[in-house]
């Protein structure tokens, strides 16, 4: 009797610590009670190694800081910044000063006006940029992935980096402890030994001892010579090529940069390098100056662990509550938090044309079950959406309107918006949102659509199952 009564106190005691420390965040600390029901005292130790805030935090957020702060003089002299409405290209925005107001005090970035953007919707045309841009270095190359791996393609890679290295370029490259933890030791030894510097960002056993393993670098990062940048949903393996996938033909859309943001994908390398290195390089040659090419508006948004702001959800919801004519999204994993949920459905009743795009066929069972667990009730109010099945679609696109659009690496998803260190541009002129407009169009056209009265129909068993996975979502 002694024993049951100790049992259900340290029971009632691992509840209360999750409510205590999960209060602010109801979806997430009923996904782990749920787990705790379902394995007593096990769930609590995963909590405790998993769940836990980011230890390092506010050290973090400062260490940021004090980099941007360095080196703002110097950007902000040699950028073109966008300081209200009146000069932003598209005219829409004199009519959004709510939202001008959001994009400017949501992020220490500012919107640039001095930049060319090009938008890669083919996953060879995107490597084959990449490649070429570093074939080009004369005097480094910094690269972050979340995946990169030594097949066919990381090979090729390899082989770029280490001839530029060996001609002098500097190369610094940073890959996810958990993302990359296939890359073979020998891949990195040679990369090291042409004189490469690589760190894994949070290796799995640190990550866990540390209690960090549920934060991780999403971000894809690549930066030639502080001139030219790229950012988008590729990482580097053969399964973006459909070479080493079951799922096939694989659908992406990355982002070429030429101008004033690529300052500012920069600067969030260097800030993930110090924290990856512990090594503070604070170097203005790795900002040079540039011609103005041309004049689109662009800005460059992260979030993160290292963030004052859950920035990329916040931008995604005032975005959403801006709409007027149309919100188009593709992502392939879909779990919205309930403001974005909510911002969705008020949009859908208003009369905004709301088209989301997600995958048919998935790499993840568990994460796509939890997807469709949000579909009916959004349906339910006017929401569309198409399943691609062409393959699976990687794409992380939203279109606001002829007002913005965003290409990134943050899904639409809980993970995305308050854990993962995630990136996305912001893209203001009538190019680069015309060819992302086209794109998206051209997709649809591989969907197939998800109707109320045949989703309605599906068996109970699988309701069951994405009942259990959405419990789990906050988590995914």
């Amino acid at each position: 009797m002694v024993w049951l009564i100790i049992i259900l106190l340290g029971f009632i005691y691992q509840i209360a610590t999750i409510l205590f420390l999960e209060f602010r965040n109801p979806p997430k600390a009923m996904a782990w009670m749920f787990i705790l029901f379902l394995v007593p005292f096990i769930g609590f130790i995963l909590y405790y190694f998993v769940a836990q805030d980011y230890k390092k935090r506010r050290k973090l957020r400062r260490q940021g800081t004090r980099i941007f702060q360095e080196i703002k003089p110097v950007l902000w002299k040699q950028s073109t910044i966008v300081t209200s409405p009146e000069e932003m290209t598209n005219p829409d925005f004199t009519s959004q000063g709510r939202l001008f107001e959001l994009l400017t005090h949501v992020s220490e970035s500012p919107i640039t006006g001095c930049n060319e953007t090009v938008i890669l919707s083919q996953v060879e045309k995107a490597y084959a940029a990449m490649i070429a841009a570093m074939e080009a270095a004369k005097d480094h190359i910094h690269m972050e992935f979340y995946i990169f791996r030594s097949d066919v393609i990381g090979t090729r890679f390899q082989e770029v980096m280490i001839r530029k290295a060996r001609e002098g370029v500097k190369v610094r490259m940073i890959c996810d402890g958990l993302g990359s933890y296939n890359l073979k030791h020998y891949f990195i030894k040679q990369l090291e030994e042409a004189g490469i510097e690589i760190h894994l960002f949070l290796p799995p056993w640190i990550a866990i001892l540390d209690r960090r393993v549920n934060y991780r670098n999403h971000r894809k990062i690549l930066v030639v010579d502080g001139t030219v940048g790229f950012v988008g949903g590729l990482n580097v393996g053969d399964e973006y090529l459909g070479l080493a996938s079951k799922l096939g033909y694989w659908r992406d859309t990355h982002l070429q940069m030429n101008g004033d943001a690529v300052y500012f994908l920069q600067n969030t390398f260097l800030a993930d390098w110090q924290l990856a290195s512990g090594e503070k390089v604070y170097d203005p040659k790795l900002y040079p100056e540039h011609q103005c090419v041309r004049n689109e508006r662009a800005q460059v948004l992260t979030s993160g662990p290292d963030q004052h702001w859950d920035a990329i959800q916040e931008l995604i919801f005032g975005a959403i509550a801006a709409a007027k004519q149309r919100i188009w999204i593709t992502s392939p994993y879909f779990i919205p938090d309930p403001s974005i949920r909510t911002a969705l459905k008020v949009a859908a009743v208003s009369g905004v044309e709301v088209i989301i795009i997600i995958p048919y066929h998935s790499d993840s069972w568990l994460v796509h079950l939890a997807s469709l667990s949000y579909v009916e009730e959004l349906l339910q109010v006017g929401v569309k959406f198409y399943q691609y099945t062409q393959g699976f679609i990687h794409a992380k696109v939203m279109i606001v309107d002829d007002l913005m659009a965003t290409v990134g690496t943050a899904n639409m998803d809980m993970r995305s918006f308050f854990y993962n260190f995630e990136m996305i541009a912001i893209l203001f002129d009538a190019v680069p949102i015309e060819k992302l407009v086209w794109d998206f169009q051209n997709d649809l056209t591989e969907c197939r659509p998800i109707t109320s009265r045949e989703f309605s129909r599906r068996r109970r068993l699988q309701k069951g199952a994405e009942m259990l996975a959405r419990l789990l979502s906050p988590l995914l």
